[in-house]
């Protein structure tokens, strides 16, 4: 679906930053980040809801979510991490994406973000600096 922008980054069609993929799955930074390491996880097909993934897409979305978390929980060592995806009309991409969002206490307004009133403060660093740091885990994490 070329007019569709999940697919567009899942494919490495726009200017993303794709810290891991694989044949099934592209992750990249959330380019307005909760925190630092805030992955987005997509399906390179289109699909638009988690029912229409199939076996080797699931395995391939958790997988890569479990790979993901390490990273964050090595690299960020928050308090948690959250991982969720919204389906429906909460989908605003209408593309399958699952969210992989590291947490602290201290400056957690998680709940908030769902309904649009979250001050989300500045991540403490560029998204270019959670790229290079998080794509050089991840290669040396699969060596």
């Amino acid at each position: 679906m070329k007019n569709c922008l999940g697919c567009r980054l899942a494919n490495d069609e726009e200017n993303v930053y794709i810290i891991y993929e694989n044949e099934h799955v592209t992750c990249l930074l959330d380019h307005d980040p909760h925190h630092a390491g805030h992955t987005l996880i997509l399906p390179k097909k289109h699909k638009e809801e988690v029912t229409e993934l199939d076996e080797e897409e699931s395995l391939s979305v958790m997988r890569a979510s479990q790979l993901v978390a390490r990273t964050i929980h090595a690299l960020f060592e928050p308090n948690g991490v959250t991982i969720c995806q919204n389906g429906g009309i909460y989908n605003e991409l209408t593309h399958y994406h699952m969210h992989v969002i590291p947490r602290n206490e201290e400056s957690d307004q998680f709940g908030a973000m769902f309904y649009g009133h979250a001050q989300v403060d500045e991540p403490s660093e560029s998204l270019e600096e959670t790229h290079e740091k998080m794509k050089t885990y991840i290669t040396r994490l699969l060596e």
